[in-house]
This record gives C-alpha cells, sequence and structure tokens, in this order.
C-alpha cells in the first residue's frame, strides 16, 4: 500500500529538486551552448530554452504558460528566435549546458555515484503519476527522451516535477484574482520570492508596473500601507502554497512517504553542493 506523504514533506522534496532544475538558467555555459546553434541574446536563450519543448510557439503561447512576464518583452524574441536555431537545435543545445553546469557544480565523483542514479531513479518513479490534463509545460516536456546519463535523467525528471507543479500553481493565481506583476509583487513580500531589481531586470516590468500592483494589492487589504503582507495577504498566500500542494500531490503520494523522504535527504546533499559552488546569483531572493 502506498501511503501518502504530508504537504509539507512533498514540498519540502519540491523545493530541492527545483533549484536542480533552474541551475542552468545561471550558468556560464547556457550562452555559449546556445550561441553554437546560433542564439546569442541572453533572453531571447532563457524563452527559447523553456518554450522549445512546446514547438514552435509564438510569443502569446509563451506569456501564456509562462505568466508573469511582459508580452512586450516575449514578443521582443518570438518568434523571431525559431529562425536562429529550432526548437530541436534548442533542445539539444539545453541538454548540453545541463551536462556541463552540473558536472561543474556537482563534480564527477558524485555524479558517478550510487546515490545519484538512486535520486534519478526515485525521481523518475514520481513523474510516473503526473498527469497532462490542464498542464502545458509538464505535458510539453513529459513528451522528451528520457536522457541515459543519470545526472541527467535526474535534471530531467526534476524539470518534470517543477513543470508539473508549476502549472497547477499558476491556475491557482489566477483564481486568486491576482495578475501576473500582483503575483509577482506578493511573492517577492514573503521574502522567498525574487528581489523587486531581479524582477525588474528580468520580466520586462517597469517600476511604475510594480508601484501600480502595490496600491492594487494596498488596496484590496493584501499589503498593508508599508508594502509588507498583511495577515489577509499572510493568509492568502499561504493558502496559495497548500492548495498547489493538493494539485501536486499525485507524484508524491506515488513515491510514498519513505521514497519522498530518501530522495528529499538526496538531492539536498546534490542542492547544497551546488549553492557552494555558486549555482545563484546571491542577491536574487529577498525583498529589497
Amino acid at each position: 500500500m502506498t501511503i501518502s506523504p504530508p504537504d509539507r514533506a512533498a514540498r519540502r522534496c519540491h523545493n530541492v529538486l527545483n533549484p536542480l532544475h533552474s541551475t542552468h538558467y545561471f550558468s556560464p555555459d547556457l550562452a555559449p551552448t546556445l550561441a553554437e546553434v546560433g542564439v546569442t541574446d541572453s533572453r531571447a536563450g532563457y524563452f527559447a530554452v523553456r518554450a522549445a519543448a512546446l514547438g514552435r510557439v509564438e510569443a502569446a503561447t509563451v506569456t501564456a504558460t509562462f505568466y508573469n512576464f511582459r508580452h512586450e518583452l516575449v514578443a521582443a524574441h518570438l518568434p523571431a528566435v525559431w529562425e536562429q536555431a529550432s526548437p530541436e537545435q534548442v533542445l539539444g543545445a539545453r541538454l548540453r549546458a545541463v551536462d556541463a553546469t552540473l558536472r561543474r557544480l556537482l563534480g564527477q565523483e558524485a555524479l558517478d555515484s550510487a546515490e545519484l542514479a538512486e535520486a534519478a531513479g526515485l525521481a523518475q518513479r514520481a513523474t510516473e503519476a503526473c498527469a497532462p490534463h490542464a498542464r502545458p509545460l509538464y505535458a510539453a516536456h513529459a513528451r522528451l527522451p528520457v536522457p541515459e546519463e543519470p545526472h541527467l535523467a535526474l535534471w530531467h525528471a526534476a524539470t518534470l516535477l517543477r513543470e508539473y507543479r508549476g502549472d497547477a500553481h499558476l491556475a491557482l493565481l489566477l483564481a486568486a484574482g491576482l495578475d501576473p506583476v500582483e503575483a509577482l509583487v506578493s511573492h517577492t513580500a514573503t521574502g522567498k520570492g525574487m528581489s523587486p531589481k531581479w524582477v525588474l531586470g528580468t520580466r520586462g516590468w517597469s517600476q511604475e508596473d510594480w508601484d501600480a500592483a502595490v496600491g492594487r494589492l494596498q488596496e484590496r487589504g493584501i499589503l498593508d500601507a508599508s508594502g509588507e503582507l498583511s495577515e489577509a495577504g499572510l493568509a492568502m498566500r499561504k493558502e496559495l502554497e497548500l492548495a498547489t500542494d493538493r494539485l501536486d500531490a499525485a507524484p508524491y503520494t506515488h513515491l510514498g512517504t519513505e521514497g519522498v523522504a530518501r530522495l528529499t535527504e538526496l538531492a539536498t546533499g546534490f542542492v547544497t553542493t551546488a549553492f557552494t559552488n555558486g549555482a545563484f546569483p546571491a542577491d536574487m531572493i529577498g525583498k529589497d
């Protein structure tokens, strides 16, 4: 009998797998690898690598599925990027960049370890319970072949689990009445989201857009006069995460309590090594 892990245990597992997926977005290995196939603009590169699994999509599709980017920023790079490199070429370059990134961050000894192979197997098993309904980014990535090398198989599974949870979370943001900028502002206000500098530098929104969203959230009582989350705002963000946990339960229920605990333990070790080796910018997360 499969025993469901507590919601927080499943979320902890997600929280250590997600950074393993995200390392390549901040990797110095990504830009030169994409340049080899003709993509030389870093912003175009981000949209390309994350959207390539969807095929030769237009900007509107990416704006819809990514949710928190300004459409004009997306449209500045899509669909033009597909004239520089096909989705298939981008997917190949992405996997090569992931390979180089994980080799550099984790080291060959970790890549060859039984623990990494075990983590890959557990993560892959969790994905067996993911269903594609209303989850476009997950469904697109789920059609891709599973890489043979354990570190790439682990990354692939982490990608599926990330997009599976993410697709559900976006639906809940919409149901909560949070537009893209409001979602970003309220997440940043928790102290766990990207800092305003990083949001404004990567998502295409202006300071005026940010300030206007703050004003709207204050009018709704989600933020207080100082821009911090009010009691209602804290409750809203907590319920968003709990509701996301409920929609994200299937893979972790399938894996079971012991499997989730073991995968969390293994992934924590790998992501800690990645953080120690500079996987992410130090100032990326925070309220300021």
